[in-house]
């Protein structure tokens, strides 16, 4: 399972606690009425693996609950993809990989005032690292899209899925790269590419802690 990265600096910064459920580890997550916000993070696995991954079904259930309760979910690759097949979307393969840094096209919804990144500007530079992609739920909301792939995030009611990762920096990569046997494709970027760009790294970072106020002060419902 991926760590959180740059979440939890940015919780302890805005005075927040934080709990962990590890779900390979017989983790078990807390009722939606002992958090704020349940944030769903990513791993190797894909979401059709419950066979190879027993927890997954568990967590499915779970995010069924909190999707719920109304309370804002927060789902980070795998998380975001999750979130889409409990909302009705598909989950499929991506034509490609994208690893490395790519250009996000913004949606003008996405960015209106009050929206969840209108903070962000139309074209955002934001890091990558995945194979799989969702199609949009019923009534959900684009936030945007890339050249390798079209949906890169949504809002729909409470649940918010982003496709690519804020929450990375240089020092919560190292276990990604290692698990990588190739880095090969018209999308993907060696580390040595991506980890020289320690500017969009930082950026990524501020961007995200904006997307958790916005969350805080009820851009998502």
């Amino acid at each position: 399972m991926e760590g959180i990265g740059s979440f939890h600096d940015l919780l302890l910064e805005r005075g927040w606690s934080e709990s962990h459920t590890l779900w390979d580890r017989g983790g078990v997550a807390p009722t939606p009425d002992a958090w704020d916000l349940l944030v769903v993070m990513g791993g190797p696995m894909n979401i059709h693996e419950d066979a190879l991954y027993p927890w997954l079904p568990a967590e499915k259930t779970v995010l069924d609950a909190a999707i719920a309760s109304g309370k804002p979910v927060l789902g980070v690759c795998l998380g975001a993809q999750l979130l889409a097949d409990r909302l009705g979307a598909k989950i499929t393969r991506n034509e490609f990989s994208e690893i490395g840094w790519s250009d996000l096209r913004v949606s003008e919804t996405a960015r209106s005032e009050g929206a969840l990144l209108e903070h962000m500007p139309p074209v955002s530079r934001v890091f990558q690292w995945h194979g799989d992609t969702f199609s949009l739920p019923p009534g959900a909301t684009t936030l945007g899209s890339t050249e390798a792939c079209l949906n890169q995030g949504f809002v729909k009611g409470n649940a918010v899925a982003l496709q690519f990762h804020l929450e990375l920096g240089p020092e919560h990569l190292r276990g990604l790269i290692q698990a990588q046997d190739r880095f090969e494709g018209r999308h993907v970027q060696t580390p040595d590419v991506f980890l020289a760009d320690l500017d969009g790294f930082r950026q990524n970072r501020e961007w995200l802690g904006g997307i958790l106020d916005r969350i805080a002060a009820g851009a998502v419902r």
